[in-house]
């Protein structure tokens, strides 16, 4: 039998993250959870969580100080954490700017060299979780879809760099998902409609096949693109799961 595999996921209390956790958990990984967030109830008992920012650099480092004394070596990091900031881009900050910075990308850059000397132990998978913001995006979310594209070029040069230790890195970019993030989001009023299922719904409807996405559906990806039985010649790569929202002409 094979030994149990270790996959550290943060953001593991948000939507993606849940799902994340359970899928991983579901499939006998060994799970440590990072959110800023409590879990509450129902993670793995074999597991970790740690509750701290990931944004913050010396809180990234004390999270492998504990990462390092639960486990020797991990198999796969998911780099899921996000802040998104919705406000027309003159009306941002630079603290909001530097915010949505500092927990969406650079946070990536710092845990991947932290998790580098567990991941190189026996070859491993870093799953960026990006957005279809990095391809495409709208009014007032330019901090977030700025991370985002920055998160998928930084997986392209983590790919080259890493691949002489057989790390392999790949970006998911989720679209519409149903997650706290996403309801918060609609509050732009890009979609129209006076409440939240209403632009829920209007949403949904502009995706190609009509619906939005439920953050299992992630999941799934993401634990497709850590698991190097299932996607072990895909390294630097961008999996776009979106309900096919880019594949359509913003014209149509």
């Amino acid at each position: 039998m094979s030994a149990q595999r270790t996959v550290l996921i943060t953001g593991a209390a948000g939507g993606i993250g849940r799902a994340s956790v359970k899928t991983f958990a579901d499939r006998n990984w060994r799970v440590i959870g990072v959110d800023r967030q409590p879990f509450g109830v129902g993670f793995p008992a074999d597991g970790l969580f740690i509750q701290s920012d990931i944004s913050l650099p010396e809180d990234l480092q004390a999270i492998f100080e504990k990462v390092h004394a639960f486990t020797a070596s991990l198999n796969a990091l998911i780099n899921n954490a996000a802040l998104q900031v919705a406000k027309p881009l003159i009306e941002t900050t630079v603290e909001e700017w530097d915010a949505v910075m500092a927990a969406n990308l650079r946070s990536v850059f710092l845990g991947v060299k932290l998790a580098h000397p567990l991941l190189k132990a026996n070859g491993g998978a870093i799953v960026n979780v990006s957005s279809v913001h990095a391809l495409q995006t709208s009014a007032n979310i330019a901090a977030y879809a700025a991370s985002k594209g920055g998160l998928l070029a930084l997986t392209r040069a983590m790919a080259i760099e890493l691949a002489p230790e057989n790390i392999r890195v790949n970006a998911v970019l989720p679209g519409a998902v149903d997650t706290p993030m996403l309801r918060a989001g609609l509050e732009r009023g890009h979609l129209g409609g006076a409440d939240a299922q209403t632009r829920l719904d209007n949403l949904a409807r502009k995706t190609v096949n009509g619906k939005v996405g439920q953050p299992e559906e992630i999941a799934s990806a993401i634990y497709f693109l850590a698991d190097n039985n299932q996607s072990s010649f895909m390294t630097g790569q961008a999996l776009v799961v979106d309900g096919g929202a880019t594949a359509r002409l913003s014209t149509e």
